[in-house]
């Protein structure tokens, strides 16, 4: 059976944690930060983290991950 292939979008967006979650960034960031409060921006800075209903179909994504 040949090697799974992982996604590379997600290879690059997407992190592991060794407790089963992964991580994400959140969108709107680097876009007309002139209008967004700095609060805003700080906030969606930090990693967030990919829904528990999600999860299953990232994992599918990352094999070997």
């Amino acid at each position: 059976m040949p090697k799974m292939k992982t996604n590379r979008m997600a290879k690059k967006k997407l992190f592991p944690n060794k407790n089963g979650k992964v991580k994400r960034g959140h969108a709107f960031h680097s876009h007309n930060t002139g209008k967004k409060s700095a609060k805003r921006k700080r906030t969606l800075a930090k990693m967030g983290a990919v829904d528990k209903t999600n999860v299953k179909a990232v994992r599918l994504l990352l094999p070997y991950a």
